[in-house]
């Protein structure tokens, strides 16, 4: 048993409550065990269809990069070796708190990643709530509201499923565009859970640069917190700042949570993918708005292709690649405490 819930002011781990103030550096959306094969595309050629069932390696990484979603090995990260490994990359490169944003739809582990967290000593917050209407179980129609919300409620009061383990933030909650009745569903749960629990929303935000307003409308309904609520995914493309500017206007965190994903290949066009640098831009624009203390970074690793095991990013890239990179490009110190630091604790303790 791991004892108490978090409190008011605590941040709730998978190992048990956390003072904010030992947080450290976070990384604010990643996932450490994922099954994302919901998104699995069969290859339609005989040859890429026995490339899409082979293991992960270095005779068809190359092909993985261009055709990451339709790769059924790539899209599981379930080695926890592996991932105590990646995740003690992150750790020598200053972080302190991980939170894998894993739920319902997405394989979520939580003695997976409580050993995890023990094996490493960092901070490791769960997600809770469902993800995109893809990933969703059979008979989800007929799941009420009131289900999903006491579903969440019971995640990070009491523990995910038969266990003791507690999730500490509501999210991801899948969206797609347009969204489904189903999702807006998850969403009024997860606002009236919010509202009991305390705990942050984390959103994934469907390929289309009106969902996260249509999005935060229905949260806003719903009586959400809005300035506990993160929109993600807000750096695909080279962002539309007035909408960015709408969402902070309403009190929302801006996710720019996929670092280290730069592709030519994205199989969601017509989005056209940032680099990072480009990123970096971005936040110095926003922060030139007065919004930087409404911004949280991370990578969204969750696939096998961005760890560094196979030649990828890894959950370190913002800490040994980015993180000088801003610095030269400008964004000071205390901007960079209130990116890493202040914002990520001030989201996490509940409230």
């Amino acid at each position: 048993m791991l004892g108490r819930a978090a409190e008011k002011g605590e941040v709730q781990t998978v190992v048990g409550p956390v003072s904010g103030d030992k947080l450290g550096i976070a990384m604010m959306h990643e996932h450490l065990l994922i099954d994302v094969c919901c998104y699995f595309h069969e290859p339609e050629g005989v040859r890429e269809r026995a490339i899409a069932h082979q293991p992960v390696g270095l005779k068809n990484l190359s092909w993985i990069r261009r055709n990451y979603v339709t790769h059924l090995d790539n899209m599981r990260l379930n080695d926890e070796a592996m991932a105590i490994e990646e995740a003690n990359e992150y750790k020598l490169a200053g972080g302190s708190t991980i939170v894998d944003v894993g739920n319902v739809g997405l394989a979520r582990d939580p003695i997976g990643l409580q050993r995890i967290a023990r094996a490493t000593g960092l901070n490791i917050v769960m997600g809770c709530g469902y993800y995109v209407g893809l990933s969703h179980p059979s008979g989800m129609d007929k799941v009420s509201e009131s289900a999903i919300e006491e579903e969440i409620v019971a995640d990070i009061l009491t523990g995910v499923g038969g266990t003791s383990v507690r999730s500490g933030i509501i999210g991801e909650l899948g969206c797609s565009w347009p969204i489904t009745p189903n999702e807006a569903k998850v969403l009024n749960a997860g606002a009236r859970a919010q509202r009991r629990t305390g705990a942050a929303i984390t959103i994934h935000t469907g390929r289309y640069k009106e969902s996260p307003l249509q999005i935060a409308e229905i949260l806003k309904s719903a009586g959400a917190d809005m300035s506990r609520v993160i929109m993600g995914h807000l750096d695909r493309e080279w962002p539309d700042f007035e909408i960015l500017k709408r969402l902070a206007a309403m009190g929302c965190i801006i996710g720019f949570d996929t670092f280290g994903q730069e592709t030519w290949n994205y199989p969601y066009a017509p989005l056209d993918r940032l680099t990072d640098w480009q990123k970096v831009d971005a936040i110095r624009i926003l922060a030139a708005e007065g919004i930087l203390n409404q911004i949280v970074v991370s990578h969204d690793v969750g696939f096998k292709h961005r760890l560094s095991n196979y030649g990828g990013s890894g959950y370190h890239h913002i800490l040994t690649t980015v993180l000088p990179v801003m610095r030269r490009k400008g964004i000071s110190e205390e901007d960079l405490q209130t990116l890493l630091i202040d914002t990520p604790r001030r989201l996490l303790q509940l409230v």
